[in-house]
């Protein structure tokens, strides 16, 4: 068991897992493995270690620091194409109505059909965006020029490196202090 009383506090210690370039497999969510994951990699020589908590695991012949940031050793490349999910629309949008523009959390989210099903629409990237439930409900089953209500970015597929930029805009609520050098969120580097 980790050692310091941390687990009281409710810390788990996760460690930041970064692709073999040193940049993180994803940012939305944030690519991060439980410390034992992190241990067990370490174990089987999958990865490097670049940062540790101060915090530390004992077995009867072993003290080891918790890793806070490790690499892979073995580069994964990116899916070129992304998949088309509810919540990668959301991602694509930017979390953001295609009408209104006023960003909302996923629960307040509803994805649209700009043209819709009833009226020959698809489920593709290229018909879909994220809209509040007002909006949508507003909008209906009525093409964009009957209503005046026209997306504010036209829906296309993104790519993976897209749907990643768009990741970064979005920082998780818990940021480990070593992980910081690793991860380039819109901050201005001290001087």
């Amino acid at each position: 068991m980790p050692d310091g009383g941390s687990f009281i506090t409710g810390q788990s210690f996760p460690a930041l897992v970064l692709n073999a370039d040193f940049r993180p497999l994803s940012y939305f969510p944030l690519s991060i493995w439980a410390w034992q994951d992190a241990v067990k990699a370490v174990f089987l020589d999958r990865v490097s270690v670049l940062n540790e908590y101060e915090v530390a695991v004992h077995s009867p012949t072993l003290s080891m620091r918790l890793p806070s940031v490790i690499a892979l050793k073995e580069y994964i490349p990116a899916a070129r194409r992304p998949a088309f999910t509810r919540f990668n629309v959301f991602l694509r949008d930017r979390f953001e109505c295609q009408y209104c523009g006023e960003g909302r959390p996923t629960h307040d989210l509803t994805f649209d059909h700009v043209i819709p099903r009833s009226r020959g629409g698809r489920t593709t990237w290229e018909n879909v965006c994220t809209a509040c439930g007002p909006c949508n409900l507003r909008k209906g089953n009525k093409l964009p020029r009957e209503c005046h209500m026209q997306p504010r970015q036209a829906p296309r597929q993104p790519t993976s490196w897209e749907l990643q930029e768009n990741g970064r805009a979005f920082p998780p609520n818990y940021l480990h202090e070593s992980w910081r050098d690793y991860l380039y969120w819109d901050s201005e580097l001290e001087s």
